[in-house]
């Protein structure tokens, strides 16, 4: 798909939204405050696909998301691995030595410690990177300054003033494209794919352990393996899975198969290309 729109949770010049211009330039990119509102527009058909952060190298897995993916109707349909770096900017004209004060997203804020630190500057949190760019913009501040990524700059009209302050460079957001097709066409067989799925157990002694073997005894890498409990249960646990492959391949089949056997519920999320960043990472 190469037009339409595509939804991403933030601001316009969130992160997201650097990732949506990144590997669907022509299409439309649409702001959505939260989570929540992403995936009832791309359920609903407003928008055709989404571009949503699961998770990342430094911070971990997007809790919000993990929790909405199990039960959103929607498939799976490719990945993006997104370095994140993080600008210094302020209002234009403004110098680096009149600041006193940098907002931004607690979790921005706190990856760019080193360089905040060293410019002696207080802290104010807001909830979105792209958010304080823009607070920045309608309120223009010489003594204020925000950390966001640099498309909000270019969209407000800030100037960046230190360029890739973030402490960690290998900073890396992984995010899932999202689409409320039911049955999206299979990817391309000469591409390495993934498949995502989940499961839940059932009340066996060991039920765990035995679903887990047939991916061992298959030769199938098993890439990811999360639990989530289920309505507010302790009891009730969901597992959030991908592996190497898909669900036809000769290891993968026999693995699911024995899954299935020790599962009362199984659902494939999607099957997609591999992000060739991991040949790389």
């Amino acid at each position: 798909m190469s037009t339409g729109r595509i939804a991403f949770q933030g601001e316009l010049g969130a992160n997201s939204h650097e990732a949506c211009v990144a590997a669907y330039p022509d299409m439309t990119p649409v702001p959505h405050a939260t989570f929540v509102e992403a995936f009832e527009a791309i359920k609903g058909g407003d928008c055709q696909l989404g571009m949503i952060p699961v998770e990342n190298s430094i911070a971990g897995r997007v809790a919000d998301v993990h929790h909405l993916l199990p039960d959103s109707g929607l498939k799976i349909i490719g990945e993006r691995f997104k370095p994140i770096h993080f600008q210094l900017m302020a209002n234009p004209g403004v110098k680096l030595e009149d600041i006193t004060t940098v907002a931004s997203m607690p979790i921005a804020l706190a990856q760019c410690r080193r360089v905040v630190r060293q410019l002696k500057l207080r802290t104010e949190p807001v909830g979105d990177t792209a958010l304080a760019a823009k607070l920045l913009s309608l309120n223009p501040d010489p003594t204020r300054a925000a950390i966001s990524p640099a498309l909000a700059a270019e969209l407000y009209g800030l100037e960046i003033l230190v360029r890739d302050i973030e402490d960690t460079h290998n900073n890396t957001t992984r995010f899932l494209v999202m689409t409320a097709e039911s049955d999206p066409p299979a990817p391309d067989h000469a591409r390495p794919c993934m498949t995502s799925f989940v499961f839940r157990v059932r009340n066996l002694p060991a039920a765990l352990y035995k679903a887990m073997g047939g991916f061992a005894t298959n030769g199938v890498n098993l890439t990811k393996l999360e639990s989530y409990m289920e309505n507010g249960a302790f009891t009730a646990t969901v597992f959030y899975a991908e592996v190497d492959g898909r669900p036809e391949d000769q290891g993968v089949a026999l693995a699911f198969e024995e899954l299935q056997f020790f599962s009362e519920r199984f659902e494939i999320l999607g099957v997609y290309p591999a992000d060739p960043f991991r040949d790389g990472a």
